[in-house]
């Protein structure tokens, strides 16, 4: 169980919700990069804001580590992989020192296991920069715990709804769970002026709004089938920075999803979603 202040209880406080958050391409919020990526930076500030309460962990599923079984960072102060290549020097030296949570590794482990879901733990791995490049915006101090869980190599859609579906129980503990990645993840197509691809691309943004905000079991149906979607093998030829929100959505249950983020950056539709 995650250690509350003395004063409070997992009964008195509210629900957290499950995020969907776009996490930028590489570190660019921390670079002179005018306009293009001003908005989203704003929407990430404003995160913590939305929180029913400060959370005492977030769990975070990231676009961006992949192993056979979910696997869990077990390290009670993870460092940082710099995962992106060719960006100014400074952004090598970007810092987010928010502390590791053993405690919620082992739950999270415990809670898969419940469900019948192989999974693994990491005592050495820190956090990628699908973590760590918009928590320092979103929450900045970099006070609260994180725990970072893989994404399985198999991609299946209907097992990270079954990952989600186990860890709901968390947010009854006040942990905020979370998912980054981009709902638009083409980069051969994002660079470069594309109309074709564009259109595209609102498409299918148009088609995921619909999916995530529907009721929970045709939500689910349309997530597993995300490839019948408008456009869809354009705008994720591989589609691990999608399958965060096939774990939020099953982190949701019943609660209803909603779009709390959506803009056009660089031409391409790109948003973010919240439920509960």
């Amino acid at each position: 169980m995650i250690s509350l202040p003395p004063q409070t209880s997992h009964t008195s406080l509210p629900r957290q919700p499950v995020l969907f958050l776009p996490h930028g391409g590489g570190p660019c919020f921390f670079m002179d990069w005018p306009d293009t990526w001003d908005r989203m930076a704003a929407f990430l500030r404003g995160v913590s804001q939305t929180l029913p309460q400060k959370p005492d962990a977030i769990l975070v599923v990231s676009g961006h580590w992949e192993t056979a079984v979910p696997t869990v960072t077990a390290a009670a102060q993870p460092p940082l992989i710099y995962d992106y290549y060719g960006f100014p020097p400074h952004t090598y030296h970007l810092r987010y020192p928010a502390p590791g949570s053993p405690a919620l590794a082992g739950q999270v482990q415990a809670l898969l296991s419940k469900a019948g879901i192989p999974n693994a733990a990491d005592p050495e791995r820190g956090l990628d920069h699908g973590v760590f490049i918009p928590f320092m915006l979103a929450f900045e101090e970099a006070e609260i715990p994180v725990v970072e869980l893989s994404l399985q190599q198999n991609l299946n859609p209907e097992a990270h709804l079954r990952i989600g579906q186990a860890l709901a129980p968390l947010r009854d503990q006040n942990v905020l769970i979370v998912g980054t990645g981009l709902t638009y993840h083409n980069l051969r197509h994002f660079m470069g002026e594309n109309p074709a691809s564009n259109a595209i691309s609102h498409d299918f943004d148009v088609w995921l709004t619909a999916a995530t905000c529907a009721p929970e079991a045709e939500r689910n149906a349309a997530l597993q089938h995300w490839e019948k979607a408008p456009g869809a093998r354009v705008c994720h030829p591989r589609e691990e920075h999608l399958l965060p929100l096939m774990v939020a959505a099953g982190a949701a249950g019943a609660d209803q999803g909603e779009q709390i983020y959506q803009d056009t950056v660089m031409g391409k539709a790109l948003s973010g979603f919240r439920f509960g």
